[in-house]
């Protein structure tokens, strides 16, 4: 095998297959990034056994081709470490890969391509197209509510859901839930739910643009993948039920407070200062046309905020998780947001008070 490419070429797809790679592993394998090269083409493998990233580049003409494996961490660093626009040639010297950059010379060393593993092929029962930038937006708006290391292992991921001409991504750790739809040409009669491991989906959102490109999803049995021009992609999923999300919605809420999202964001970061340090919770207490936020902790220092917003109606007071809530406002894009609440012991509905696609959901916190 023998190839030479520009640098600023393997170095996008390098990064983006290393990224899946492990830096840890048991199988030394694991570690490396499969280089294949047939015709003037290369493709790039990487995997952790859970998730598979396979990025193609074009090569300069007169390419031998082979494959092998590398350390993918060192590649990257070699190319990263390399002057822009230099031209560097890679080629296989028994058991060990030369890379040859200007001046530079590195040796690495290599497995064989026949140790790497591969991701099964399997037919897929659900496929469609979707816009690169509206998948991007359902997992921006909806990641940051996954669960990590939860013993209920089917938390520790994101519900991709597919109906007729929608899809829809769920997220939620049990304190709060984050839900995000959106119109898609998808001819899909029921519907048919997933859920994608957070490592997953956290890698597909790192392959997506915000053009006008598309990408392509196929959902089998046991795998989702998705295609882009240059990358393929394939993720497990996790076996596992999703907890029934529209249950968590909460339904006849009246008290409907809407107020600026950025004044709201900047009350709670300065309240959330003096909040206890473990348990983050701020206490909101809701009068006619007005809003105070209070924080404290065990060194009895307090914070207080006075807000006005358009709020008629009965007051009370209810505590929340000041993170849950900034996370929400750090999400939306709206100038304005709606927050309804029925009482103190019911989750808070948040959500943009423009005709928005994201609905959140936090429970409160006994103070």
């Amino acid at each position: 095998m023998k190839f030479t490419i520009n640098r600023e070429a393997l170095l996008k797809p390098l990064q983006l297959v290393a990224g899946v790679v492990e830096r840890r592993h048991t199988l030394p394998v694991l570690s490396n990034v499969l280089m294949v090269v047939e015709g003037d083409q290369l493709s790039l493998t990487g995997t952790d056994l859970e998730v598979e990233l396979v990025g193609r580049v074009a090569v300069e003409a007169g390419a031998q081709a082979g494959e092998i494996t590398v350390p993918a961490r060192k590649l990257m660093d070699i190319c990263k470490s390399l002057p822009e626009n230099t031209l560097i040639e890679i080629k296989q010297d028994d058991q060990k890969v030369k890379v040859k950059a200007g001046r530079s010379r590195f040796t690495l060393s290599t497995l064989s391509a026949n140790e790497f593993p591969n991701i099964e092929e399997e037919p897929g029962s659900v496929s469609f197209t979707i816009d690169q930038a509206r998948l991007r937006r359902l997992i921006d708006r909806t990641a940051f509510a996954m669960a990590q290391q939860d013993v209920r292992y089917y938390l520790n991921g994101m519900l991709l859901e597919v109906s007729q001409n929608c899809l829809r991504a769920v997220a939620t750790d049990g304190h709060r839930l984050a839900m995000c739809s959106t119109d898609g040409d998808i001819n899909q009669l029921e519907k048919h739910q997933v859920i994608v491991p957070r490592k997953g989906i956290l890698e597909m959102a790192r392959l997506l643009t915000e053009g006008g490109e598309s990408v392509h999803i196929t959902l089998g049995a046991s795998h989702i993948r998705a295609k882009t021009g240059d990358f393929m992609f394939t993720s497990k999923l996790v076996d596992g039920k999703f907890p029934d999300y529209e249950r968590v919605i909460p339904k006849g809420g009246n008290k409907i407070i809407v107020g600026d999202r950025q004044m709201l964001r900047q009350s709670f970061q300065r309240a959330s200062i003096l909040s206890n340090e473990k348990y983050r919770g701020i206490r909101l207490i809701l009068s006619d046309g007005q809003l105070k936020v209070i924080a404290n902790n065990p060194e009895q220092e307090e914070a207080e905020e006075e807000l006005s917003l358009a709020y008629h109606g009965d007051s009370m007071e209810i505590g929340f998780n000041v993170s849950y809530l900034l996370d929400v406002l750090s999400v939306l894009s709206g100038d304005s947001i709606k927050m309804i609440l029925s009482d103190p012991n019911s989750s808070a509905l948040l959500e943009e008070s423009e005709t928005g696609d994201s609905t959140y959901v936090v429970m409160p916190m006994r103070l």
